[in-house]
């Protein structure tokens, strides 16, 4: 497997040189100055290509992650066509660099959602928490979504209700940013008015509609990828849950087999992503790499521990509810066909997901999830099981 590590460009806190010193060869970049929507012009591409080469480290842009999908293709409003010709001019542009590996995702309105960015551990370092309860207490309570209640247990409920009792002014804004810093690369984020106002839209929105909308963007992109020797990798869903009444599509293997069929193409594939699938059937990770192996164009690895409720926490890379040997197992197999086979790309980039904060992270800023330390532990226990499993 290719060591790769999610670089968020001149921004980043982390340099290339840092990223280097991890053994990573691979970069994950895009284009986040960018709004969605828009054409990626070559010139941009081409330079952010130059600046990761140019830096004589022996890095190389293997992956876009993400090209992102205007929401307007999701709900299927508004002129779609330019929307859809913009998308595929900007995997025209990629290509013609080089970079034809592109991580998307399809979830309404928010990336990954946590509520808490910094829940202490061992010594100090800090992971990050899905907490039902808090969401819970941020939907019904703060956010005053109709009919959030019924999306949560009872004792969640009642227990998001004496949490709101105690919270005060501080606590709610803290949990409102906690809940909007899984917009990776974006640095505008939503009020509690304006994200009413952007659930509007959705309302009455199932997973019927989301999932036609689905359709219609597959349809008009697969093929022009195909024909560019793009390999487009849909995300899975993080949390693998509705969450502000919003449908999710992409969290468990009958999503994916239903994703995967709607365009039968190399073209249309699958990023596994081991924690956003574990958080829902932790125990069902390994039978989806092996299940659709052969359409894994790139892979998330990290690892979860679940509570009852819903709620979830980070864990170290080789120790949650996750059988990472089984995963990466799955993933040396596969390889191993395609090499078989002659494929020249027979090799899989995978990243380091989600590190916890550890040592000198803790004192230097970074994306969370996005440590420099976190993600380097992670990526030498993966490398380590990776060749202890390939030398078996």
């Amino acid at each position: 497997m290719i060591e790769s590590w999610r670089w968020f460009g001149p921004l980043d806190d982390i340099t290339l040189a840092e990223v280097a010193q991890t053994g990573a060869t691979g970069i994950v970049t895009a284009l986040h100055e960018i709004p969605y929507g828009e054409v990626w012009p070559r010139e941009a591409i081409a330079a952010r290509r130059a600046l990761i080469a140019g830096a004589g480290l022996g890095l190389d842009w293997l992956v876009v992650e993400s090209l992102p999908v205007a929401e307007a293709i999701k709900t299927g409003e508004g002129a779609l066509a330019p929307l859809f010709a913009n998308y595929r001019q900007s995997l025209a542009n990629l290509a013609a660099e080089g970079v034809r590996i592109v991580c998307y995702n399809f979830m309404p309105l928010l990336d990954w959602t946590r509520t808490d960015l910094a829940v202490p551990l061992r010594g100090g370092a800090t992971a990050l928490r899905f907490d039902a309860v808090r969401m819970a207490a941020f939907e019904i309570f703060r956010l005053g979504r109709e009919a959030a209640a019924a999306d949560y247990a009872p004792a969640t409920v009642a227990a998001a209700r004496a949490f709101a009792a105690t919270a005060d002014e501080a606590a709610w804004e803290g949990l409102l940013a906690n809940i909007m810093a899984g917009l990776p690369g974006v640095y505008r984020r939503y009020t509690v008015a304006e994200l009413r106002a952007l659930l509007a839209r959705y309302r009455g929105f199932d997973r019927v509609r989301l999932r036609a909308g689905l359709a219609r963007f597959l349809a008009e992109v697969v093929p022009a990828a195909a024909d560019l020797g793009i390999r487009l990798c849909i995300h899975p869903d993080d949390p693998p849950r509705d969450i502000l009444g919003l449908p999710r599509i992409v969290s468990s293997g009958e999503d994916i087999a239903w994703i995967l069929g709607a365009a039968e193409s190399p073209a249309s594939g699958l990023t596994l992503c081991s924690g956003s699938l574990g958080a829902g059937q932790p125990a069902a990770v390994p039978a989806i790499a092996r299940r659709f192996a052969a359409r894994i164009h790139f892979a998330h690895l990290r690892n979860v521990r679940g509570e009852t409720g819903g709620s979830f926490q980070e864990s170290d890379h080789l120790d949650g509810d996750v059988d990472m040997a089984a995963v990466v197992r799955a993933l040396l197999e596969e390889e191993g066909r395609r090499a078989a086979a002659g494929r020249e790309d027979a090799r899989i980039p995978f990243r380091p997901d989600h590190g916890h904060r550890i040592g000198a992270d803790l004192t230097r800023p970074s994306h969370p999830g996005y440590s420099l330390n976190g993600r380097m532990r992670g990526l030498a226990e993966l490398r380590g099981l990776a060749r202890g499993l390939a030398a078996a």
